[in-house]
C-alpha cells in the first residue's frame, strides 16, 4: 500500500516537473487554415486602387485611393460598370467606406479627415476628424469598426463617430500588424493583411485570429501587369446570399470564393 502511494507521488511530481520544463501552455491556439474555391469571376476596373468594399442591395460600393485618383463608386456586380461616382478633392487619399442607415462614411489615409455622404446620391453632408491613419471600415449592426494599420481595431458610435473602445488583434499570442480592409461576416471580423495574400478571421470578443485564409494564386500571373497590378485588398459579403467577394488594387477581376478548410 505504501509502495503504491510512493509511486503515485513520484508520478505526480514527475508530471509537474515535465509541465514546468515545457513552460505554460499557450493561451491561444494555432488558427485554422483555409484555402479557397472560385465560385464565380466578375470584371473589375483596373483603374480602381481598391481601399474599401462592401455589398448592398445588389451592388458593390467601392472606395479607391491615391491622391488625385480617389473616388467612391457604386458598381454593378455582374458587369463591373460604375453606375455612380464621387471624386474626392485631389489632396485626399481615399480609404475605407461603410454604410450606416442612409449614410456612407469614408476615411482618408493620413489627413485625419473622414467624410459623411448621402448613401443614395453620394452628396457630401459633412466631414469629421480622428487621430492617426485611416485604413478600413465595417459595421456589425451596432457599431462601426475601424482599422488604422496597427494591430488595433477601433469601435465607433455610428451616430456620433466617436471612439468607444479598442480591440487588439493577435495571432498565436502576438499582435498582428497591417490589419487592413475589414468585413463583418457571420459574427466574425474578416481582414486583409496588407502586403500579403492572407485574410484573417478575427474573434470580435477577444481579438484572437481564429482562422487564416491563404489566397495565393487567386489572380493568375497572366493577369498581372508589371508596375500596375497591386496587392490583394477588398472584402465584401452578401449576407442574404451567403456570397463572399474579394479583389485587389487595380485587379482586372473580382472573385466570389468559397473557403475550404485544410
Amino acid at each position: 500500500m505504501n509502495g503504491r502511494r510512493v509511486t503515485a507521488r513520484i508520478l505526480v511530481l514527475a508530471a509537474a516537473l515535465i509541465a514546468a520544463s515545457c513552460g505554460p501552455a499557450s493561451p491561444q491556439g494555432v488558427p485554422a487554415e483555409y484555402g479557397y474555391e472560385v465560385v464565380h469571376t466578375y470584371p473589375h476596373d483596373t483603374s480602381a486602387f481598391t481601399e474599401g468594399l462592401f455589398y448592398l442591395d445588389g451592388y458593390l460600393y467601392e472606395s479607391t485611393g491615391l491622391e488625385r485618383e480617389s473616388s467612391i463608386r457604386k458598381v454593378r456586380l455582374e458587369t463591373g460598370e460604375v453606375v455612380q461616382r464621387y471624386d474626392l478633392p485631389p489632396q485626399y487619399f481615399g480609404e475605407g467606406i461603410i454604410n450606416w442607415k442612409d449614410r456612407l462614411i469614408q476615411l482618408t489615409y493620413q489627413t485625419h479627415v473622414g467624410f459623411v455622404h448621402d448613401l443614395a446620391d453620394f452628396r457630401l453632408q459633412r466631414q469629421f476628424e480622428y487621430p492617426g491613419e485611416g485604413w478600413a471600415l465595417t459595421q456589425d449592426g451596432k457599431r462601426i469598426l475601424m482599422s488604422d494599420g496597427t494591430p488595433e481595431i477601433r469601435f465607433w458610435d455610428p451616430d456620433t463617430l466617436r471612439e468607444t473602445g479598442r480591440l487588439t488583434v493577435t495571432r498565436e499570442g502576438q499582435p498582428l500588424k497591417n490589419v487592413n480592409e475589414l468585413e463583418w461576416v457571420n459574427g466574425e471580423i474578416y481582414a486583409n493583411v496588407w502586403l500579403t495574400d492572407l485574410i484573417v478571421r478575427i474573434d470580435p470578443s477577444s481579438g484572437v485570429v481564429v482562422g487564416v485564409v491563404d489566397l495565393s494564386g487567386l489572380l493568375s500571373r497572366s493577369d498581372y501587369k508589371e508596375g500596375e497590378t497591386d496587392v490583394l485588398n477588398g472584402i465584401a459579403y452578401d449576407a442574404k446570399g451567403g456570397r463572399l467577394f474579394v479583389t485587389g488594387k487595380r485587379w482586372p477581376k473580382l472573385f466570389e470564393i468559397r473557403l475550404v478548410k485544410r
